[in-house]
């Protein structure tokens, strides 16, 4: 989760509840993704979807059932407690369970059967659902990991639906649960951290696809030749991470417009709108980095053409230099021709040859062959060949 801005001090110990809730003891630093930490009650979801199951009464956790029917029974039996309940990756009947002890909405538990769904807000009746993207940086491969969060709100229970590794919700259950004067707020309060998780686990994914476009930068004007395919990969994701930004923004604000009809704590409004100011803030900066990215292809095209261009110019320089070298060979290959087909006619030795008995017979062929030879070399040099 990110650091928040400092805030003047307040001796309203309801705030300073918040902040020490909503405020982890040590920062993640960029680019790398929040630290993992782990929960001993935390299961495999490859052993079962409930990740856990809790009952609390008045922001005290009073039980942890290992099992849905055990959840329910208990609730029953404490008409004042809330459950909140975590499952990754649920099977359907858990899914059918939850909806007819909780009277779901069929429309919701359908989204949250088949996952991939846009991030939204719907109300039916007295229960809220909510869809979340979550995401996470991944240094080794340097790409972004989406993860996908349903959450059902009820007037005494909370159920978060994860598909995907992120988001972690063991530091939102453990925060909460060590500010009990935040929990006993009920399910809202939940809601609200449950957003503030996910909109703070952006900012380390900000802050590192901001290196990847600095190291991008670099080596578009290094001539890098994958770079293109990078460019492309990054823009993908920022397209991905739009889609779970820009919807966040409208849903926090219908979620303030509410405030008065639903008669939300005071506190959770500001908190709301505190995150709210966050995802504005990294949904800008999302747009920002996506129009970077486009700006950085035109100039990779750019720069790439303009590499072409010299290739070719390079080529066709070396290809007139080439004929300009072949126009000489062949004039001098001309020229020594001249004297060899003079030389080959007189060394015939036909017995019958009228320059053979001549006395000025072996000056004229000299002379022919020299008249022959500059003849040409003075028609090639005309000619620039030479």
């Amino acid at each position: 989760m990110s650091e928040r801005r400092a805030r003047p001090a307040s001796k309203n110990p309801m705030k300073s509840a918040w902040r020490r809730a909503l405020t982890p003891a040590q920062p993640p630093e960029p680019p790398a993704p929040a630290p993992r930490v782990p929960d001993a009650a935390v299961e495999q979801p490859e052993v079962a979807s409930v990740v856990q199951a809790a009952l609390y009464r008045d922001g005290v956790r009073v039980s942890s059932p290992a099992t849905l029917a055990e959840t329910y029974r208990e609730l029953r039996d404490q008409p004042s407690g809330m459950a909140w309940i975590g499952l990754a990756r649920p099977t359907e009947a858990e899914l059918l369970s939850l909806a007819a002890e909780f009277d779901l909405h069929p429309l919701a538990v359908e989204d949250a059967m088949e996952a991939h769904q846009r991030p939204k807000l719907e109300r039916y009746g007295d229960t809220l659902f909510v869809v979340l993207r979550a995401a996470r940086y991944l240094d080794a491969p340097e790409e972004v990991d989406f993860g996908e969060l349903h959450v059902f709100v009820g007037p005494d229970f909370v159920i978060t639906v994860r598909h995907g590794a992120a988001p972690d919700l063991s530091a939102v259950r453990r925060r909460m649960e060590e500010t009990p004067e935040l929990l006993k707020l009920g399910p809202e309060a939940v809601l609200y951290a449950i957003l503030d998780a996910v909109v703070d686990g952006y900012e380390p994914v900000v802050a590192g696809v901001q290196i990847d476009i600095d190291e991008i930068e670099t080596e578009v004007f290094r001539g890098d030749p994958e770079v293109s395919r990078r460019i492309y990969e990054l823009s993908r994701e920022m397209v991905e991470f739009q889609r779970a930004t820009r919807p966040l923004v409208g849903m926090l604000h219908g979620l303030m417009a509410g405030f008065s009809k639903y008669g939300t704590d005071e506190e959770l409004q500001r908190y709301l709108r505190d995150v709210a100011d966050h995802v504005t803030h990294t949904s800008e900066r999302v747009d920002g980095f996506r129009q970077a990215l486009t700006e950085i292809l035109t100039v990779n095209a750019t720069l790439v053409t303009q590499q072409q261009n010299a290739e070719m110019r390079a080529l066709a320089e070396a290809g007139f230099e080439q004929n300009e070298e072949i126009k000489k060979i062949s004039s001098w290959a001309a020229i020594l021709f001249a004297p060899t087909l003079v030389g080959t006619i007189y060394g015939m030795n036909f017995e019958h040859m009228p320059e053979l008995s001549w006395s000025f017979g072996y000056p004229f062929a000299i002379g022919l062959m020299g008249v022959v030879c500059v003849s040409l070399y003075v028609i090639f040099k005309r000619r620039d060949w030479l």
